[in-house]
């Protein structure tokens, strides 16, 4: 699974991909997780599984739904209290619940 975090510049969301990383590891998980600044977003859509925004361009979420719903990949806003505490574990469960509900159960997406 491939997690894309957006914010405005790419910058702040750095130290939340190394959490979540390292919450994908203990649970022997194998994804990639980059950030990238909110421009960036359609040149990664395409291979990406879940979109995740970080709460200070939560303003871009009607932008950027319209896109992943076009290219089917679930969007969505990481909580303020996960983001300012950097809890990537929790983070992760929310992209994983996004992924499992665009899938179902079958793994492959709707």
């Amino acid at each position: 699974m491939k997690i894309v975090l957006c914010c405005a510049a790419g910058m702040s969301t750095s130290l939340l991909v190394s959490k979540m990383e390292t919450a994908s590891k203990a649970q022997n998980k194998d994804y990639t997780i980059i950030a990238v600044p909110a421009e960036q977003v359609p040149l990664e859509i395409d291979s990406t599984d879940v979109l995740l925004l970080g709460p200070q361009v939560r303003y871009l979420l009607s932008k950027f739904k319209k896109l992943g719903e076009e290219k089917n990949v679930p969007v969505d806003v990481i909580g303020s209290i996960e983001y300012g505490t950097m809890n990537g574990a929790k983070v992760l469960a929310q992209a994983e619940s996004l992924l499992n509900n665009q899938t179902g159960k079958g793994g492959e997406k709707k």
